[in-house]
């Protein structure tokens, strides 16, 4: 059969060598990527300045009373209504229109619940279980492929939480710094990101040796400039406050990447600190831990040490990916690489700890769930019930679905609860924030279940 002599050819089979030379340009250098970086900075500059940056400014949008009791406060909207007129010195919410709809801040929304809880039916949960003496849950949410949606999912349930009435902090860990630019953070350098706080463990590390190898007569060794100032260095120092009235962050940029090149350095001159200890001790030991309900780290697409101080630090472990094969076969893989490298961990230091007749190191989550995201049910219902089959309970038998709202406000803000309904038609908004009300549920359930376990045993404990 002969081709059509009209159809035009696939691009790819009319290159000519020739115009692809002249097309090529120079060979490109190390100093050509910092004429592209400065490139990137005032191409930034200028969106600053045209008002298109995301986070420049921002403000968290107001809820309508629909809203506030439908997803917020569980109260009918005439018994609502009704309360704010009993109390004149509540908010009492504004109108755009003549008779319109009431909207309400965030902050007011949280004091309304906060009077509900107070003054309701007793026979209603108005604030979030949250016991009394226990202390903050951790939240790592890691996977070493990028692409699955771990920053997003991140990112939608410290809102959702936030939404429920948690205090919230998150803690962004990969240096590309997404999660920060979600929620609007500003970091200069390093010395503004958790580096501190592991260079200040590592350096009390170092006062310990110090101290001992005074006991013993033999000079100390003196702490680097660095290792001084960190020990300055308070988890408060670093944190931001974001558009959310009870969202902090700790946030991220580029130079937070220096880490895991200076980490295995310090690991190599004191070869008994516990690296993967010094996020978790640092937040205990600033209170961090009882300022907050829930903390949620953001970690890198890559299994290193800033990703291991993620995870060590974590009671809950949350793993997106997508229904794919490559997806499922790459969680396997970072499913393999956590056996190795938490088992290597313990092994090292048990062999110390029986040697010395110490209790041993046995690293322990209260969950460990797989969440599948951007799911199609159309197109990965059978390789999502594949992987559920295999996975088991470990696999969330949520699917956080795909659906054209997620996309639309993509394009226009951080979060699908940042998104303002009257963007979209009503309904079309009410399916759209199904997906992820949903993925908090699972998620809630998990936290809610391991703070009772906590206060079970604690009272257990007391007896």
């Amino acid at each position: 059969m002969k081709s059509d002599p009209s159809t035009p050819l696939p691009p790819y089979l009319s290159i000519d060598p020739d115009q692809a030379l002249a097309q090529l340009g120079a060979p490109s250098g190390t100093e050509d990527f910092a004429a592209m970086a400065r490139a990137c900075a005032a191409g930034r500059q200028d969106l600053e300045s045209r008002g298109l940056e995301g986070s420049a400014g921002r403000r968290l949008r107001q809820f309508s009373t629909w809203e506030i009791t439908r997803y917020l406060i569980p109260v009918a909207t005439g018994h609502f209504r009704r309360v704010l007129k009993q109390n004149p010195d509540l908010p009492q919410g504004r109108s755009e229109t003549e008779g319109g709809a009431k909207w309400f801040t965030l902050d007011e929304v949280l004091r309304l619940r906060a009077h509900f809880a107070a003054e309701g039916s007793k026979a209603k949960n108005y604030l979030p279980y949250r016991p009394k003496d226990q202390p903050a849950k951790l939240v790592a949410v890691a996977n070493f492929k990028g692409g699955v949606g771990k920053t997003s999912t991140a990112a939608h349930l410290a809102m959702s939480a936030a939404l429920d009435g948690y205090k919230v902090l998150v803690i962004d860990l990969d240096s590309q710094g997404s999660m920060t630019s979600i929620f609007g953070g500003k970091v200069q350098d390093e010395w503004q990101t958790v580096f501190p706080l592991l260079a200040r463990h590592y350096a009390r590390h170092m006062q310990g040796e110090n101290q001992r190898r005074l006991d013993r007569g033999e000079a100390p060794q003196p702490l680097e400039d660095t290792l001084s100032d960190a020990l300055d260095v308070t988890t408060q120092d670093l944190i931001q406050s974001t558009h959310w009235p009870n969202i902090d962050l700790i946030g991220a940029q580029l130079n937070l990447y220096w880490a895991e090149f200076q980490i295995p350095v310090w690991r190599m001159a004191g070869r008994g600190w516990k690296l993967w200890d010094a996020l978790t001790d640092s937040l205990e030991a600033d209170g961090i831990l009882d300022d907050y309900d829930v903390v949620f780290l953001d970690t890198p697409p890559a299994l290193g040490y800033l990703t291991i101080n993620g995870l060590a630090a974590s009671d809950i472990l949350m793993v997106p990916l997508g229904a794919s094969f490559l997806e499922f076969d790459s969680t396997g893989r970072f499913f393999d690489m956590l056996h190795s490298t938490f088992g290597s961990i313990e092994e090292a230091e048990n062999m110390a700890a029986r040697a010395l007749g110490r209790e041993g190191l046995a690293f322990q989550w209260d969950a460990v769930r797989a969440v599948v995201t951007r799911f199609d049910g159309t197109q990965q219902a059978e390789l999502a019930a594949l992987m559920q089959s295999y996975l088991g309970t470990t696999l969330s038998p949520h699917r956080q679905d795909f659906t054209a709202l997620i996309g639309q406000a993509g394009e226009q803000v951080q979060g699908i609860y940042e998104a303002d309904y009257r963007d979209f038609n009503r309904e079309t908004y009410v399916r759209g924030r199904e997906t992820f009300d949903a993925t908090y549920a699972a998620f809630k359930a998990l936290l809610v279940g391991s703070w009772r376990r906590d206060e079970l045993e604690a009272q257990e404990a007391a007896e």
